[in-house]
């Protein structure tokens, strides 16, 4: 409901050869290993598209919290089968973001997985209703976050869950850790880091849940706002809870549906605060409930920024509307072309067919690469500006630039269409949106020059990655990715939003290669160069073993 589509997972990508495109296999279903490793772990192994869940004998921390010795099966866990579920989704919605290129990128991954599992939970009014009346509505006394995992975490000797870095227990009572805008600086370590965004998200949650219960409260209490001591009204539970779920339901599909208006690669927590907030501004003009505010504030607290803005002002952050005007042409006829390809796939119900119908629109002669390729090169300054990629249609100076030439027969610097997605949502008003999404995405190779006085990008030393051998690449070179999501209404055949990374951003590329060479922090950033602890099976089988929090 909240993407508008059926989900699809990511392809199976063979080598490709020169010239030529890459072996995309469609994905018919996850495979489901339940017994797949005698270790505390369970992951998703985007080679495989798979989800190998271990089994391990517990050796809790209190024997009262866990029988020493028996046999904890991760997969008979709701939230360890929910989290690495969305890593399965998010990894067939954008392939790019396993890639170590940011130290938020993975960390993403991470909070977004957790965000899914705890708030499908909480979308469910039974659920909460103990926890309201255990708590007397306040939701922020109980370790709600560490709830996940729970059981995982406590069988292999930790009182709360391995992911539960948002809080402490004292006292015997569990108590959330203040926001400390530096942890965003610091803190690199992918659970840590994107401990940061769920303890945001979560927030925002709270802090909606409470503006939904104080008139409750303030008629319950006589107009106080206090509550007396002892249990609540079983009535009052009800709406509290009901409230509580529905928040959260709002929340979670906020969260997934921002996921089209990210950009293909490279997202940052800023980045996602702007894809939060833009995709609720398209379905929710006027934010009658404060939740974009509350967003903005939650984010700020933790110390997440946002690139490329003048204020942290909602209107400024969110992406700016129709941003073709200028080539409207451009917009005309590409929006009447998806229009096209949704009569055609729109009424599809079989995933295998909507994946076959999608690419045969896209790699036919007259069909939407060769369209785009069209208009992009016949304005390339605007597109340029629009797209953050680049259109050279000499050969020449493209591979200059470190840009493939003639790729799939085109006769500009290589580019790819790696998605588009039909997206049909109904507002909370019932008004049916009508949306195409399409990124683009294209890469070069970058050389760098370093000195004791700094690294800079150098401006002569671009190559091909495709056509240069690794050994020629030099050692300070980095494969580095631009592109941009295109946002396609199809009622008014208009571009409504491009969200871009410029693949000419040198500041980007200066800190993709420090952060691959783990020169931003000593802890962290070394992490992603341990390649023979994270190419057999994937970055998500080192970064849910246990030893890795250690």
């Amino acid at each position: 409901r909240a993407l508008g589509r059926k989900i699809m997972w990511g392809e199976k990508i063979s080598a490709r050869k020169s010239g030529k495109a890459n072996d995309l296999q469609f994905v018919r279903r996850l495979r489901v290993y339940p017994h797949a490793l005698r270790q505390a772990n369970a992951y998703y192994d985007p080679n495989r598209k798979a989800l190998l869940f271990g089994y391990f004998q517990a050796s809790p921390a209190n024997a009262q919290l866990q029988l020493p010795g028996s046999t904890v099966f991760t997969c008979l866990s709701h939230d360890i089968i929910a989290h690495e579920t969305t890593h399965a989704i998010l990894d067939g919605l954008h392939r790019r973001y396993i890639d170590a290129t940011h130290p938020d990128t993975r960390a993403f991954h991470e909070a977004f997985a957790d965000i899914v599992a705890l708030f499908q939970h909480f979308t469910f009014p039974e659920v909460l209703r103990h926890q309201i009346a255990a708590t007397q509505g306040d939701l922020n006394r109980q370790n709600l976050l560490g709830q996940l995992a729970q059981e995982f975490g406590r069988a292999i000797g930790g009182y709360g869950s391995l992911r539960d870095a948002i809080g402490h227990v004292e006292n015997g009572e569990w108590t959330p850790h203040l926001p400390n805008p530096d942890d965003y600086v610091t803190q690199m370590e992918p659970h840590r880091r994107g401990a940061i965004l769920v303890g945001a998200v979560f927030d925002v949650f709270l802090s909606i849940y409470r503006s939904r219960v104080r008139k409750l409260l303030r008629i319950a209490t006589g107009g106080s706002g206090i509550l007396p001591a002892g249990d609540l009204y079983p009535d009052l539970v009800d709406e509290m809870a009901g409230r509580a779920a529905a928040t959260a339901g709002d929340i979670l599909r906020i969260c997934i549906r921002a996921l089209d208006y990210c950009p293909p690669m490279d997202i940052t927590f800023g980045d996602y605060l702007r894809a939060l907030l833009t995709a609720d501004a398209d379905m929710v003009p006027d934010d009658p409930k404060g939740y974009r505010v509350a967003f903005v504030e939650a984010f700020q607290k933790r110390g997440i920024r946002v690139s490329g803005v003048r204020s942290m002002a909602v209107e400024e952050l969110i992406h700016p509307l129709n941003p073709g005007r200028q080539n409207t042409e451009l917009a005309e006829r590409v929006g009447l072309f998806l229009r096209e390809l949704s009569h055609h796939v729109g009424y599809l119900s079989k995933r295998s067919d909507i994946d076959a119908s999608t690419k045969e629109f896209i790699r036919d002669a007259s069909g939407l690469h060769t369209l785009i390729q069209k208009h992009f090169a016949a304005d390339t300054a605007v597109s340029e500006q629009l797209s953050g990629m680049r259109f050279s249609s000499d050969p020449q100076k493209a591979e200059r630039l470190g840009f493939e030439f003639g790729y799939l027969m085109q006769a500009a610097a290589a580019n790819v269409i790696s998605n588009v997605w039909l997206a049909n949502r109904v507002t909370p008003q019932g008004r049916i949106v009508n949306h195409v999404i399409v990124t683009l995405v294209q890469k070069r190779g970058v050389r760098f020059h370093v000195s004791d006085d700094g690294i800079t990008v150098d401006e002569t030393g671009y190559f091909v990655p495709d056509k240069t051998a690794e050994k020629d690449r030099g050692e300070h070179s980095i494969i580095f990715r631009g592109g941009c999501t295109l946002v396609f209404d199809l009622d008014t055949l208009q571009l409504r939003y491009a969200i871009q990374k410029d693949i000419d951003d040198h500041d980007r590329m200066i800190l993709q290669y420090k952060f691959q060479r783990g020169l931003l922090d000593d802890d962290g950033q070394a992490y992603f160069d341990r390649r023979s602890m994270t190419t057999m099976a994937g970055p998500f089988a080192f970064m849910h073993s246990h030893s890795a929090h250690h």
